[in-house]
């Protein structure tokens, strides 16, 4: 809870508020609960998600069909993020997220036996990876709305900056482990530990009572109106329109390093697993690095000279690996283009 104290001195001095502890949220048994079970959650979803990767290298290592496996990732949330949120607003919230959890589960089970029985296809990757993504993208609104309701209201703030920060830390982690676990246990491990890991999450929206809202006197907003309702929104809110049209201009093209990610790693640098698995951990542990400087960056930029230094910085990045085609700089390179050594597959980075 927020604390005030005396600004300057008498009678008259004004109460100045100190921001609560970052660690403040975690008093709440309700909210640590939940974060960890999110955040082991979030760890098996990125395993699953660089094993997939993997997994189509191994399958058809033709670069159209390696980058459709994000294209099947990412597509829900562009189709189903709006609708989510208009549904996240009429129905309940909770009883929503342990049912879209539940099935989420049940299809990571199902897809990890079919690795698991060499069933799998690259057919079956994609749709497998558009289905759970519907899911994440189904309940993602719905996420971000229920932490008003774990802490109280001066623990807002620190709870949203615990929740990125666990959201970094999965990435940072789960890509790497997901790299060791398929060298030592074999490709179908990660799939497993997803599905598993994903239980915890349902046992701890079914282990929580959310707080009963008193009836409303008006009817719930019906769901074409809602979305109709956050389209007129974006389309008159001018600084909004330019954040997502930033936000289209820049992803469309960063994606396509995760995308092509597998194949560099395997083709390029002649790599496995563990070498992919490092390269999408190096990836989130840049972001929680950058999130323990953010505040002192932000203290002397602008949000948008922010924004822009830092997708300068990203395409200059993305520049590395072109620069990095000699046999020195990607070990592997050159053994490819050797008499006598074949090829890994039709396409390569």
């Amino acid at each position: 809870m927020a604390i005030t104290v005396a600004k300057g001195s008498g009678p008259h001095a004004r109460p100045k508020s100190v921001a609560p502890s970052p660690w403040s949220p975690f008093r709440s048994r309700v909210f640590t609960v939940i974060w960890t079970a999110t955040v082991v959650a979030n760890i098996g979803s990125w395993m699953y998600n660089a094993a997939a990767g993997w997994l189509m290298t191994s399958l058809d290592t033709d670069v159209l069909s390696v980058s459709l496996v994000q294209v099947a990732s990412g597509l829900p949330m562009f189709l189903f993020a709006m609708p989510a949120g208009a549904l996240a607003d009429i129905v309940d919230k909770r009883r929503f997220m342990i049912v879209v959890e539940t099935a989420i589960t049940i299809l990571s089970a199902l897809f990890a036996a079919m690795v698991w029985l060499h069933l799998a296809t690259p057919g079956l990757v994609l749709l497998f990876m558009f289905l759970i993504g519907t899911g994440a993208a189904l309940t993602a609104p719905a996420w971000q709305s229920i932490v008003p309701l774990l802490v109280s209201r001066p623990e807002l703030a620190p709870a949203v900056a615990a929740n990125s920060v666990g959201i970094n830390i999965s990435r940072a982690v789960g890509p790497a482990l997901g790299g060791v676990i398929i060298a030592g246990f074999g490709l179908a491990a990660p799939f497993w530990l997803n599905a598993i890991s994903n239980i915890g999450t349902v046992g701890a929206l079914v282990w929580w009572r959310s707080p009963q809202k008193q009836a409303g006197r008006l009817p719930a907003e019906r769901f074409i109106s809602a979305i109709r309702t956050g389209f007129r929104y974006a389309r008159h809110n001018r600084h909004l329109r330019a954040t997502l049209m930033r936000a289209v201009g820049f992803f469309l093209f960063a994606s396509a390093y995760w995308a092509l990610l597998p194949l560099l790693a395997r083709n390029q640098i002649a790599g496995g697993p563990e070498l992919y698995g490092i390269l999408l951990g190096a990836i989130g542990a840049g972001a929680v690095g950058g999130a323990f400087v953010l505040p002192q960056i932000r203290a002397r930029l602008s949000a948008n000279a922010l924004v822009a230094v830092a997708s300068l910085t990203y395409a200059a990045a993305l520049v590395v690996p072109e620069l990095g085609r000699t046999p020195e700089a990607a070990p592997g390179a050159a053994d490819r283009h050797r008499p006598g050594v074949p090829r890994r597959g039709r396409g390569t980075v």
